[in-house]
């Protein structure tokens, strides 16, 4: 599905807030957005605005890095010609309701806060509220709604999260990195004997691959909406995937000689954290992903850094 995406965290990222601050430069993102690559002529012809201040909004996207810009020959001349960078641009507004551990940096992603993914059907979203989008269409992954997501499921493929490296910000050295989140198999309607292999990489690193024991539906989830079919998935394992300079551990339990060290997170901005079933998994019994308002557990996807 190739889509990219921008999260913008509001606190740091002001040079992109300033590039969207203005009708103008959002009117140039949304024309380069569908219909493609234009040169300065075009888009000054087609929103109907002086090229003079069309060149000037476009030096600012490109500032905020919200465009490229490439220099090209004309008939007279040269040209500059413009193309979008991004499908979509998230402002993501952080909470700091719990108070980390000492020597622990810990990020809460929402559900749907996902940049990245591939999905075939069966799959979908849901919300407090309703399903989100149409239930077994891949492009419902792309609803602007998803942000509301706190469950979504699906039978193969991925998303991916995007979590900001705050450890290479503090200038701090990683000695362990943990996601929790709660997960389960998917199946039409539950079976709690449908094992699925769920694999989880970071910043393209496979780490582990997790076999889920089932699609659990025997009672409704803690948190799961009443709305919410009795006979769909109700809740799932709240796991504890942990990366330490001796390996990978689940829930405690060691399982790969995947280590910290392979990851190189001291030379990445951010951390990626792709969730999915491989299409040659020995097991592929799909992905339910639990979040805020859905399962037996209440809460985001959940990055720590446990620092030296």
């Amino acid at each position: 599905m190739g889509k990219n995406f921008l999260v913008v965290d509001p606190e740091k990222d002001f040079s992109v807030i300033r590039g969207l601050a203005s009708p103008a430069r959002i009117a140039i993102l949304k024309l380069l957005r569908h219909k493609g690559a234009l040169n300065v002529n075009e888009i000054a012809g087609l929103l109907a605005i002086p090229q003079s201040s069309v060149s000037m909004n476009v030096q600012a996207l490109q500032d905020a890095g919200l465009i490229g810009v490439e220099i090209v020959k004309a008939r007279k001349g040269n040209q500059k010609v413009c193309h979008s960078l991004y499908d979509e641009v998230v402002i993501v507004l952080k909470s700091d309701e719990r108070p980390a551990e000492a020597g622990t940096i810990e990020v809460a992603m929402p559900l749907g806060l996902y940049t990245g993914c591939d999905v075939s059907a069966p799959c979908g979203l849901g919300s407090a509220e309703g399903i989100i989008g149409l239930l077994d269409v891949p492009s419902t992954f792309l609803d602007p709604a998803r942000m509301k997501a706190g469950l979504l499921w699906f039978t193969r493929g991925h998303v991916e999260y995007q979590f900001p490296n705050n450890a290479r910000l503090a200038d701090a050295t990683i000695r362990e990195i943990e996601f929790t989140l709660e997960l389960s198999s998917e199946v039409p309607g539950t079976s709690a004997d449908w094992p699925s292999d769920i694999t989880l990489a970071v910043n393209g690193v496979e780490i582990l691959t997790w076999t889920s024991p089932g699609d659990f539906g025997d009672r409704r989830g803690t948190f799961t909406p009443d709305w919410w079919k009795l006979k769909g998935s109700q809740y799932g394992e709240l796991k504890s995937f942990r990366v330490t300079r001796e390996g990978t551990f689940v829930d405690g339990r060691r399982v790969s000689d995947v280590a910290i060290s392979a990851l190189d997170l001291e030379r990445h901005h951010s951390i990626r954290l792709r969730i999915g079933v491989r299409p040659d998994a020995d097991h592929p019994g799909g992905i339910n992903i639990f979040g805020r308002g859905f399962g037996n557990h209440d809460q985001d996807i959940v990055l720590r850094l446990r620092t030296a």
